[in-house]
This record gives C-alpha cells, structure tokens and sequence, in this order.
C-alpha cells in the first residue's frame, strides 16, 4: 500500500467558555502520526451565545498556494506558514461550515441564510448568491439568486442547515441537515437528487451513487442512487470512562460524530469524528486502516479535513 498523506483538519470545541481555547488547524503526517497544532483558534470577539454557531474554524480550500478557512461569518486567508494575510466577510455570510474551490470560484455554505455564497478568487468580490427556501404558503423549495455586494437579499434564517456544496458536471450538488436529498442547483434551476439519510455531512457524488457522514448512524455510508446501502464503515467509539467532560448535554457534544472527508488519489477515505479523531477507511473493504486521536475531550470535533497539497 501507498504511504499515507498528511492531511490538515479544523476543529470546533462545544460549549467551552470564553477565554478557552475553542478550536484550531492542525497538520496530521498519518503515516508518521505526527501532529502539529499550527493554530489555535481563540477570540475574544466571539459570539458566544447559543452551542457551538461561532465558535471554531470550519471549512478549508486551496487556491494559489494559499490555504482558504472559513470561520462562522469571515474567510481568512493563510500563508503556507500559518500567517493570516488576507480575510473576506459579507453581510449574508453567516455559520458557514463547508466551503469547496473549482477553478477561480469559492462557494461557501452560509447556513445562516439558507444560502451558498460563490467568492470571485481572481476580482476579489462576492460575485452571486442562491437563496433556497419553502415559499410562505406553499410546498416545494425555490432557489433565488442575489447579488450578495448589495442591499436588499434575503433575511437571515436557517431552515435547512446547508452543511456542503460541491461542484458537479451540472452545476452545484448542496446537502443540508434537515434535507433528505441532495439539492442539485443548475443552469436550468433547481432539482432533487438522490436520497440522504437525516442528519448527513459532507455528502457528495462518488462513483456511481453518494457518499456521506451518515452522522446520526456514526458511520461514513456510500449509497446508490436510490437510498440504498453499497458499503459502510463504523466511525471509532471510546470507553465512555476514558472521555474528558463527558458530563456535557448529548445536544452539545457527543462521540462519534463523523463529520470532514477526503479521498485519497488511491481510493482511501479519511474521514473525522469527534472527540477529535482521523482515521483512514478502506470502504471497499469496509475495514479501519487506522484512526489518530487529538484528544478524549467530548467537547472537540473534527469539521473540515482536506489532503495537505503543500
């Protein structure tokens, strides 16, 4: 087998209280297992009403050797060296989690407005924005777009919990915690895709179906296009008695949350759990490679992981 990659994930602490640390960036060599905490997330700035909204760092992308990191309502720019040299905000960017690059476009999901926000990375603006909401008085959803640099989009709300979006052949493939499909957003308007099981992460097309965080079964699930199960595999679970703060609210924190994946260019998964874990998956086979835990506090898990590209 291939050595393994380094990879570089962002956590999110719950319910930590201010002045602690709430999250961070690490790097992670899961062949040596070494693992460096290269920032350490802790603003007093934050917003700290509700669970776990502003806190942390979310999703990561690449762009001309710069590393892309969203917090909840603010994109920051990194040097190689972990050095902040650039941020983006915007007023209907708010609780981002996921964000994807292709080519010279960055789409955030701003869960905050039921919205996907697509940044120009070459004129360095907002460039348009799809709002996607149930009509008052009626059934269905509908997709709108703004211009995300002016007054006048829509309200903040958050009814469908956009965790993911991703670039297909068609368009935009959109997930969200309180959808049981996949969104698909193209140039002729929007579509329901395959079926998604409540409560996913991070889904996307893989394949000839879906993979997701099928995080209300602690699992990562690879599906068929209609619903069905092809292969899965088990996220780790720990001796509740090794856990650290596990006295919290299951509404707060949990273990085995699986939430962050990537693929490797051979075909391995590696994906994230919480207390903050990453581990390598061989979903063929349905078998764990191996699993690195940051640590047992029940507070701390995983959110964005990508392979190191640098």
């Amino acid at each position: 087998m291939d050595s393994l990659p380094k990879v570089i994930a962002t956590s999110v602490i719950r319910s930590v209280q201010q002045g602690e640390s709430h999250g961070g960036i690490y790097l992670i060599d899961l062949e040596s297992e070494v693992v460096e905490h290269v920032v350490d997330w802790n603003d007093a700035a934050i917003n700290w009403e509700g669970r776990g909204m502003d806190r942390g760092l979310r999703g990561i992308a690449f762009h001309d050797a710069h590393i892309y990191v969203a917090a909840s309502d603010e994109i920051f720019v990194y040097d190689q060296q972990f050095n902040i040299v650039k941020s983006y905000k915007n007023q209907y960017l708010k609780h981002c989690h996921e964000i994807h690059i292709n080519g010279h476009h960055l789409y955030i999901t701003s869960t905050g407005f039921d919205s996907i926000l697509v940044f120009n990375l070459t004129r360095k603006i907002f460039e348009t924005g799809y709002v996607i909401r149930t009509p008052p008085n009626r059934n269905g959803l509908l997709l709108q777009s703004f211009d995300p640099e002016q007054a006048g989009g829509p309200p903040a709300g958050d009814s469908l919990h956009f965790n993911f979006a991703s670039t297909t052949e068609r368009g935009l493939a959109v997930s969200g915690l309180a959808l049981p499909f996949l969104l698909e957003i193209s140039k002729e308007g929007l579509s329901m895709g395959p079926p998604v099981p409540a409560g996913s992460h991070n889904t996307q097309h893989y394949r000839s179906g879906i993979l997701t965080n099928d995080t209300a079964s602690n699992r990562i699930a690879w599906l068929d296009l209609e619903g069905s199960l092809l292969k899965s595999v088990t996220v780790p679970e720990f001796d509740p008695d090794k856990l650290l703060m596990n006295n919290i609210p299951l509404d707060h924190a949990r273990q085995s949350f699986a939430r962050g994946m990537c693929i490797t260019d051979s075909g391995l998964l590696i994906g994230g759990s919480s207390p903050s874990t990453v581990s390598v998956y061989d979903l063929d086979h349905e078998k764990t490679i191996k699993s690195i835990n940051l640590t047992m506090d029940i507070r701390n898990s995983i959110h964005g992981l990508e392979i190191w590209p640098y």
